[in-house]
């Protein structure tokens, strides 16, 4: 009995070590084959690949299966988007990115309390966003716009869908269109910031987008929690906290050093 708990639990640690190995790879490879090969192609399949679970299921699955991991796949393909427009040569925001996706990867990815959930969404949220705005700047504002779409829709299905309440479609399709319609309100002084030689720019929009999915989550949650006696006073503190620092950013940074 003894030696069957020593085996077990020898086998745990090594699942447990390559799980860890694998992850480190991925988080570090997905960066360095992008800049090394001065191209996103490579970076978005070794991210697709890693990620075969999602397609291995049967066919009337598949969507479904698609739309519970899309904050993950966001966040994928924006740490290989951002990696590829900072450019081919090594910047910090390389190793940023990568130190950061592995931690994304081992410790904010597995993580599944209301908490963590708000978390995973405003990451991809922000990363999406940068890298959509980044993605887009020579291409029509639609293309922006539908993509963010689909960002503010998976981010708020993902919190969402860890909520007692199933009935959350209609939700998450008004939290894509408040999106794209932000989008396109911003789309007239699309501004980035930059920082030095770093390699990091951060879009205005992202930033806004970020504050704005974090009040909203505030919202419906006061809304949830006091339904059967809301007041504004509930909701008062996010509001007010978004309101002002969004008119920070826009009244006080709006002269960007990079501005698309």
């Amino acid at each position: 009995m003894a030696d069957y708990i020593l085996a077990r639990k020898s086998r745990n640690i090594a699942s447990s070590f390559v799980h860890v190995f694998l992850n480190l790879l991925l988080g570090i490879g997905a960066v360095l084959i992008t800049v090394l090969s001065n191209s996103p192609v490579l970076g978005l399949l070794l991210v697709l690949v890693s990620k075969w679970r999602v397609f291995a299921v049967r066919l009337r699955y598949l969507w479904l299966s698609i739309k519970s991991n899309l904050v993950d796949l966001i966040v994928g393909f924006s740490v290989v988007l951002l990696s590829y427009y900072a450019g081919s040569a090594f910047l910090p925001v390389h190793i940023i990115l990568a130190i950061f996706y592995c931690a994304w990867l081992l410790i904010i990815k597995p993580l599944s309390n209301d908490n963590a959930t708000t978390i995973q969404s405003l990451v991809a949220v922000f990363l999406g966003t940068s890298a959509c705005s980044i993605m887009t700047s020579g291409l029509d504002p639609i293309v922006l716009i539908v993509l963010e779409f689909l960002i503010g829709y998976a981010c708020s299905r993902h919190v969402l869908s860890q909520s007692e309440d199933k009935n959350y479609t209609l939700t998450t399709l008004v939290c894509g269109l408040i999106f794209a319609e932000i989008t396109w309100l911003s789309n007239a002084w699309s501004i980035i910031y930059t920082f030095g030689s770093t390699g990091i720019r951060i879009p205005q929009v992202a930033l806004i987008l970020t504050i704005f999915a974090f009040v909203y989550n505030r919202v419906r949650e006061a809304t949830i929690k006091y339904q059967d006696d809301f007041r504004f006073k509930h909701i008062l503190a996010p509001v007010l906290f978004g309101a002002i620092i969004v008119s920070i950013i826009v009244l006080w940074f709006s002269n960007p050093i990079f501005n698309i």
